[in-house]
């Protein structure tokens, strides 16, 4: 991989930012893919920033260990194991501009479900006060299965899901973390097999994963103190522009 000073100091920047979302703002890391996507090439960039978001799903298990919720865990994970099957199987296929295109397209997707949660909360919290959140978990575990596997673009698609199960932000970064933990260690072998993961990408994963933990521990000292609302608008904002930036190279 032949990356310039500033294609790392952006890659840095950007694992920098998975450790400070896995503890403050789940779903920020989309930023993350985008940076990751635009220095390397687009399919392999998805093999390169897997290390990196186990090693923040790691953190924040070890943070908010206590506060999972595994009764919704076991009800998402089947429907997130086709997902994950289903994206290796259009990652066998896909070359370089496929895979950009997707993941721009998964960015500009998950962008859009991020500001359509936001404006139907009030009715998401009612439907799971009826026991929406059991009968959404197949849709949500097959989307979120695939965007996973394909862009490591989970995050939002997991965040809806959560919210709308009515959980508090200590039960929702407890219940993310053993989730993306478990999903993201049980890619490795297809992201192996696929050619994603190899000793080249090992080495950059090495020298990138020193820089999670900086984030995490920020995150976790600014979490009480994240006005969620503008930062939210940074995240989709920035999302969005990296969306169209992979679309339109």
């Amino acid at each position: 991989m032949d990356i310039s000073l500033w294609g790392f100091v952006a890659l840095a920047l950007a694992a920098a930012l998975v450790g400070f979302s896995k503890t403050a703002v789940s779903g920020a890391n989309t930023i993350s893919l985008a940076v990751f996507a635009a220095v390397l090439p687009a399919r392999e960039s998805t093999g390169v920033l897997l290390p990196i978001l186990i090693a923040g799903d790691i953190l924040a298990v070890l943070t908010y260990r206590r506060h999972a919720h595994w009764p919704t865990l076991w009800r998402l994970f089947p429907a997130v194991g086709a997902g994950v099957l289903a994206g290796t199987v259009f990652l066998m296929w896909a070359d370089d501009t496929g895979v950009r295109t997707s993941i721009g397209a998964i960015l500009l997707l998950m962008a859009a479900v991020t500001v359509w949660r936001r404006r139907v909360a009030a009715r998401q919290e009612e439907d799971a006060a009826g026991g929406a959140g059991r009968l959404k978990a197949p849709s949500y575990g097959v989307l979120g299965g695939f965007t996973t596997m394909v862009a490591n673009a989970g995050g939002p698609v997991m965040s809806l899901y959560l919210i709308s199960s009515g959980f508090q932000k200590l039960g929702f970064l407890g219940t993310s973390a053993w989730f993306f933990l478990i999903v993201n260690t049980s890619k490795v072998p297809f992201s192996v097999g696929l050619g994603l993961i190899d000793w080249q990408s090992l080495l950059l994963d090495a020298a990138l994963v020193l820089f999670v933990v900086p984030g995490a521990w920020l995150g976790r000292k600014c979490v009480d103190r994240i006005d969620q609302l503008l930062f939210e608008r940074l995240v989709i904002g920035a999302t969005v522009l990296g969306g169209i930036q992979l679309l339109v190279r």
